[in-house]
């Protein structure tokens, strides 16, 4: 794992560092939950009140010309692009950024005619493109590609060499690595590293000249989240400016059904804190991303309300026209004080299987003398002489809990206790009992 710290040139970059591609800035890494973010994390990034991070338009002219045509096509490899004509395009659709914390990053040095990757470590402060999910896709400073690191962030090893000594503030347990953002983003609420109680919203595709700013410090109320899916949960709170964590090695599928958050529902926080959601650890019946929580995630006590809904209580703040169910939502950003939330999957519950008739035969069957066959010690036969037929023990229906999930509320019908209405309506209410369990944490 190579450190590449802000402002010091590469040795192998795509372009030269003082072509005048993109400047980084110097700021100071900021600790981050469980080191798993998603690509519209609220505050994930940053900005300042320029819009000069990145010059795109120059990377487009420098990708277009005839003496950087093998380098354009190493270029458009490492991106998956499919050909260089497609260069102009995909850069129209991505942001310039600051990076806000130490980020782990799959970067690629130009050598011999080819993208040669190799992960890295970049320092806060570093500008950067991101694609339309969150994802870091370019190094501002030199043209760089850049994909998602996919290595085991807990065994990482940083080398701090050819003058990228170690910064100050460098601390391994607060190192992120980015995940994509569950729908495509529209805007990214980023904030200013100059002055962190301004926040800037600025739309996906551009670069500052479109921005608008609101007060970082406005409280914002945790939405209603249990019995949401997890991608659903994740864009409402982005849609308020929260951030989304959960305790586990890897992050949940998006259609885990929430259980729990930590602060509760009306909780009100500042811009970009984190909210701790709990996921059933069997998705089966009701979520639609499919798929159990990874190793480590935890299930709290079955204690959410069953009224809770899949809806949210407000309609989307997008006008545009709906994705499907597995990427519904509003955008990534945040607006202070705007609804958030679309509709989360509806799609009605598996049939309840009976009770009590599964395992139990028809009783017509019993003879009502005694059985013939001699008594076998421990089967549940009557005693001789007995003229009633016996309980049946040995095929006794299951008790009550059922051998379901431990998130399973106590009705034995199969159905998740966070099924929405027929209606599809919002609950008035939620019980007072969201809350996760003590282990949990929210950093704030």
């Amino acid at each position: 794992m190579k450190a590449v710290a802000a402002g010091t040139a590469s040795l192998a970059p795509f372009f030269d560092e003082a072509s005048g591609l993109g400047r980084d800035a110097d700021v100071r890494s900021r600790p981050a939950h469980g080191g798993l973010q998603q690509g519209d994390t609220p505050g994930l990034y940053g900005g300042t009140g320029q819009d000069t991070l990145c010059d795109v338009e120059r990377l487009k002219r420098y990708l277009a010309e005839p003496r950087n045509d093998r380098k354009a096509r190493a270029w458009t490899r490492a991106l998956d692009l499919r050909t260089t004509a497609e260069i102009p395009a995909y850069l129209d659709r991505l942001t310039p950024v600051l990076l806000r914390h130490d980020t782990l990053v799959k970067n690629h040095d130009y050598k011999k005619g080819k993208a040669v990757p190799f992960n890295a470590l970049l320092q806060a402060g570093i500008a950067i493109l991101v694609d339309e999910r969150g994802l870091p896709a370019v190094k501002c400073s030199c043209g760089n590609p850049l994909r998602p690191f996919e290595g085991d962030k807990s065994r990482i090893s940083v080398t701090f060499d050819d003058g990228n000594e170690q910064w100050k503030g460098y601390d391994r347990s607060e190192v992120v690595v980015v995940r994509p953002a569950s729908r495509k983003l529209e805007r990214i609420a980023l904030v200013d590293v100059e002055d962190p109680g301004r926040g800037v919203e600025r739309p996906v595709g551009t670069s500052g000249e479109e921005d608008s700013a609101f007060d970082t410090r406005e409280r914002r109320a945790v939405p209603k989240l249990i019995g949401t899916t997890f991608g659903e949960a994740s864009r409402r709170l982005a849609g308020r400016g929260l951030a989304v964590a959960h305790d586990g090695q890897e992050l949940p599928p998006d259609g885990a059904r929430v259980t729990a958050s930590d602060p509760a529902a009306g909780a009100e926080l500042r811009f970009g804190a984190y909210v701790t959601l709990s996921v059933a650890e069997d998705t089966d019946g009701g979520a639609s991303g499919g798929g159990s929580t990874p190793p480590g995630s935890t299930s709290p006590p079955a204690t959410e309300d069953p009224r809770s809904p899949s809806a949210p209580s407000s309609p989307p703040s997008s006008p545009r026209s709906s994705p499907p169910p597995s990427s519904s939502g509003p955008t990534g950003s945040e607006r202070p004080g705007s609804p958030s939330g679309t509709p989360g999957p509806t799609s009605p519950p598996p049939p309840a299987p009976s009770t009590g008739t599964e395992s139990t035969p028809p009783e017509k069957d019993s003879p009502t003398p005694p059985p013939t066959r001699p008594e076998v010690p421990g089967t549940g036969s009557p005693p001789p002489g007995s003229a009633e037929p016996p309980p049946r023990t040995t095929a006794s229906s299951p008790p009550p809990a059922g051998p379901v999930t431990s998130t399973a509320p106590p009705p034995v019908t199969g159905t998740p206790a966070s099924s929405p209405p027929a209606t599809g309506e919002p609950a008035a209410s939620e019980a007072s009992t969201e809350s996760a369990p003590a282990e949990r944490r929210t950093r704030e």
